[in-house]
C-alpha cells in the first residue's frame, strides 16, 4: 500500500493475543502492519509522540540507525504514561555509543563463535543430566521447572564462574524471577540476585578462576559497581530469553506434530529448526528506541524527541519477508530474521543461545518419543504481561514410561 493511502490519524493497538492464537502476534499488529507499517498511536495530549512499527524493513532500518536512541530515558511509555528511567550501570541494552561501545568492547572477545562452539559438549552434558532428571521424576512434569529453566540457568553458572556449591541457591534466586507474583517482589528478587553477583565478582578479583566474570575482572577497566552490574546484565540477557525459547518452542512442537516428527526423526534440522522457531516466536516481542533528531521514515515526518515502538513478531511474520510467515515450517530458511535484534544492539550472547536450542530440542524429542502436553492446549498458562519475555508459566507434559 502507498503511503498516500495511510491513514493519518492517531490509532490505539492492543498487544492481546487471540486466545486461539497464542504463538501468533496480536492481530491488530497483524492488521496494522497490512494497513500501515508505520502508525502513530494515541497518546495523552502533551505527549511525544509515539509510532507503532510493525513492517520487517522498516524495524530493520531502525535498528540500524544511530538517530534512534536505545537509552531508555529517551523512551515515552505509552502504558506507564512518562519516559523511563536510565539504565543501570552495566545495562548495554539501555545505552549509546561510546558507553555501548566501551562496554561491547570488552565482552565481544568473550561471545565468539569460536569460543561457544567450544561449550557445545558442556550444553550436551547439562542437557542430558536434565533429561535424566526428568526421567527420574517420571511423568507428568512442568517442563519450564526441569528442563527449559534449568538448561540456561546452569550454563550461565558455567559461563560466569558460579562456583558449584552455590549452583543451587543460584537457581533458586533465577527461579524466584519469573516466579514473582508482583513488581514488589520481582523487584526484591532482583536485588537479592544482584547482591550475590556483586559479591561474586568481587571474590573474582582476589581469587580468579577460568571463567568469563573472572576474565572481565582481571582483564578490563571496570569498576566493582560496573563489573557486578555486568554480570547481572549477562544473566537478565541469556537466561529468560533461552529459557522461554526452550519452553514456547517445545509448546509450539507439540501443537505441530508434523515440524515436530520432522526434527525427531531428523536431528540434524536442528540448526534451520532453531532459527525459523526464533522467527516464528520472537519471544522477545517488542522494543522501543527514542528519536534523537528529526527524521523521515516511511513517508512519516518524526520529530526529535519522538519514540518508536518496535514489534519484533510482527516484522518477523511480514509477508514481505518471508512466505506464509503464519506457518511453522522448519525447513524454511529463516535467515535474516530479527529475533536477535540487528546492528550494533545484536544479542551479543545469541551463538551461546543458538547452541543450548539446537542441542536441547532434538534431546528432549528423542529421549522422550511420546511426549505430550497433559493438559488441554488452551489450559497451558502464558505470559500476559507485554513488558515480559513472551512464553508460558508452566508447560505440563507427559510422556509413555519405557
Amino acid at each position: 500500500m502507498s503511503n498516500a493511502n495511510y491513514r493519518v490519524e492517531p490509532v490505539t493497538v492492543s498487544l492481546d493475543r487471540a486466545p486461539a492464537c497464542p504463538l501468533d502476534p496480536a492481530p491488530s499488529l497483524t492488521a496494522l502492519r497490512a494497513e500501515q507499517p508505520i502508525a502513530r498511536l494515541a497518546v495523552p495530549e502533551g505527549a511525544p509522540g509515539v509510532w507503532m512499527i510493525t513492517g520487517y524493513d522498516l524495524v530493520r532500518q531502525i535498528l540500524a540507525d544511530p538517530r534512534f536512541s536505545s537509552r531508555y530515558e529517551t523512551h515515552y511509555h505509552p502504558l506507564a504514561g512518562g519516559h523511563l528511567p536510565p539504565a543501570l550501570v552495566g545495562d548495554l541494552t539501555g545505552m549509546d555509543a561510546p558507553q555501548h561501545t566501551r562496554y561491547r568492547k570488552l565482552l565481544a572477545g568473550k561471545f565468539t563463535v569460536r569460543r561457544m562452539n567450544l561449550l557445545t559438549e558442556r550444553v550436551t552434558e547439562i542437557t542430558r543430566e536434565r533429561l535424566d532428571t526428568m526421567e527420574r521424576q517420571g511423568p507428568p512434569a512442568d517442563l519450564v521447572e526441569v528442563f527449559a529453566q534449568p538448561v540456561p540457568a546452569l550454563m550461565i553458572c558455567e559461563l560466569l564462574g558460579v562456583p558449584y556449591e552455590d549452583r543451587d541457591q543460584f537457581q533458586s534466586f533465577t527461579r524466584a524471577l519469573p516466579e514473582a507474583g508482583t513488581a514488589e517482589a520481582q523487584y526484591a528478587a532482583f536485588v537479592e540476585l544482584g547482591t550475590y553477583l556483586r559479591e561474586l565478582a568481587l571474590a573474582k578479583r582476589a581469587e580468579p578462576t577460568d571463567d568469563l566474570l573472572s576474565d572481565l575482572a582481571t582483564g578490563g577497566d571496570l569498576t566493582d559497581e560496573e563489573l557486578g552490574g555486568v554480570a547481572a546484565f549477562l544473566l537478565g540477557a541469556g537466561l529468560d530469553t533461552t529459557a522461554n525459547m526452550l519452553a514456547l518452542g517445545t509448546f509450539a512442537l507439540l501443537r505441530n506434530p508434523a515440524q515436530l516428527a520432522a526434527l525427531r526423526g531428523d536431528p540434524g534440522l536442528a540448526v534451520g529448526a532453531v532459527e525459523e522457531l526464533l522467527r516464528y516466536l520472537s519471544v522477545a516481542a517488542t522494543g522501543m528506541r527514542g528519536v534523537l533528531e528529526d527524521v523521515e521514515l516511511g513517508g512519516r515526518q518524526l520529530k526529535a524527541g519522538d519514540t518508536v515502538v518496535i514489534a519484533t513478531n510482527a516484522a518477523n511474520r511480514d509477508p514481505a519477508r518471508f512466505a506464509g510467515p503464519d506457518v511453522l515450517d522448519l525447513r524454511r530458511s529463516a535467515a535474516g530474521h530479527l529475533a536477535f535484534g540487528h546492528g550494533v544492539h545484536q544479542c551479543l550472547g545469541q551463538q551461546l543461545a543458538r547452541i543450548e536450542m539446537r542441542v536441547a530440542f532434538p534431546a528432549l524429542l528423542i529421549r522422550f518419543p511420546t511426549l505430550r502436553l497433559a493438559v488441554p492446549a488452551e489450559e497451558v498458562s502464558l505470559r500476559t504481561d507485554p513488558s515480559q519475555v513472551y512464553g508460558v508459566q508452566s508447560l505440563p507434559v507427559t510422556w509413555d514410561r519405557g
